[in-house]
């Protein structure tokens, strides 16, 4: 097993930079849980994009990382990637409406959990019409809530899609137990 640096207890936000091992620090808590507790009551929020930028994939699945197994929830958004796909800030802010929105119909059909587990969490909420408080109240009742988290400036400051996701890191911050900040 991983050291994880964290406990599997609570809530734990991962940060950082693209390609900083946040969505593999968080596969690593999965199979850790899984392998102590089983699948039973797992969820997954897969909301990464899966974009590629001057010849690197940013983001990505956790699915890269580890294998999704049998019995477990796995709720998958086929994100769009507003900051990459928009040309202007009208297209950016479509873009993120259209993930709140799908993403929106996905926690309608969350079961109960133990334990959860969030890739790229700020993605459904770069809109304003999704409130991340939807999700931090669903995560709440389990007892191990693991998400991660972009932060960095590297993909734009003063658009409105980053702005939000700012205050959407700062919301996560507040809320979780813990914060790993990946460099």
């Amino acid at each position: 097993m991983t050291d994880l640096r964290f406990q599997l207890s609570g809530s734990t936000l991962i940060v950082g930079p693209s390609q900083s091992g946040k969505t593999r620090l968080t596969a690593c808590a999965l199979d850790a849980w899984i392998e102590r507790e089983g699948t039973e009551g797992v969820v997954i929020l897969e909301f990464a994009p899966e974009v590629e930028r001057d010849g690197r994939v940013l983001g990505g699945r956790l699915d890269r990382f580890t294998t999704i197994p049998d019995g477990v929830w796995y709720g998958v958004l086929d994100a769009n990637a507003p900051r990459s796909e928009g040309e202007t800030d009208e297209e950016t802010v479509t873009l993120a409406q259209d993930n709140a929105k799908r993403a929106d119909r996905i926690l309608d059909q969350v079961p109960t959990s133990r334990a959860v587990f969030v890739n790229d969490t700020t993605i459904p909420f770069q809109h304003k019409s999704l409130d991340p408080e939807r999700l931090t109240t669903y995560c709440a009742s389990a007892e191990c809530a693991v998400m991660n988290a972009f932060e960095s400036n590297e993909l734009g400051t003063d658009d409105p899609v980053s702005r939000r996701e700012r205050e959407v890191v700062g919301f996560l911050r507040a809320w979780t137990d813990r914060t790993i900040s990946l460099e």
